[in-house]
């Protein structure tokens, strides 16, 4: 397939970049930075964009059959979180013009502002308000995603991400802000960014989580 892959050059980005090179895809890679991304393939194509242009997007989007995105933007204290809200509507708009329908993008779990309530001490009262502002602004872009007719979306939603490569364990996945147990508490709290992409790339064979937000894990 031809997929352009948002957020490239970061750790998870560079994991889908190389997987899906390895599986055949033909991978455009819109970055920021080139220097930043270390792939070289006859099927990579590395281009600069901005991500909060639509008419920057459009030429790297069109006649693509899917786009990926991975981009991420810093925690404030001191300011509210825009980069993932104002990126998608970009994103959207240069699809709709160039008439790509496909959209895989990565939040987190415990992106609702309710749905930290069953995690650890330790996760709830300190790692969560530490990153309350992304995850305030992940949330905002899921309701944008929700409220779109013409667009199959899908928001990936990880644990912690650790900087591992691709396993072969079985994945699982729920429906919701995070991945509980039999007693309702969350699987685990974190996942390689390796297994990540390779989930990621596993929704090109399928039609299971379109127009939803899946929350996964590794067994």
């Amino acid at each position: 397939m031809k997929i352009t892959v948002l957020g490239a050059t970061g750790q998870t980005g560079q994991y889908l970049v190389n997987q899906a090179l390895q599986q055949g895809h033909i991978v455009t890679a819109v970055v920021r930075d080139p220097g930043k991304l270390t792939a070289r393939h006859s099927n990579l194509k590395v281009v600069e964009a901005n991500i909060f242009s639509a008419e920057s997007l459009k030429p790297h989007f069109k006649g693509q059959d899917v786009i990926m995105s991975c981009l991420g933007f810093p925690a404030s204290f001191f300011s509210a979180v825009t980069g993932y809200t104002l990126s998608m509507k970009a994103i959207l708009s240069a699809m709709r013009e160039v008439r790509v329908s496909r959209i895989i993008t990565m939040t987190s779990w415990y992106t609702d502002p309710n749905s930290g309530t069953q995690s650890s001490y330790l996760i709830r009262f300190l790692l969560l308000p530490m990153i309350r502002s992304v995850l305030t602004n992940m949330y905002e872009m899921e309701t944008q995603l929700q409220r779109v007719d013409d667009i199959n979306w899908t928001v990936v939603r990880p644990p912690g991400l650790k900087n591992l490569p691709a396993t072969a364990e079985e994945f699982l996945t729920h429906e919701g802000y995070f991945v509980p147990d039999n007693n309702g508490h969350p699987v685990g709290s974190s996942v390689g960014r390796g297994d990540v992409a390779r989930f990621i790339l596993s929704l090109l064979n399928s039609n299971a989580w379109v127009k939803k937000g899946v929350a996964i894990t590794t067994k």
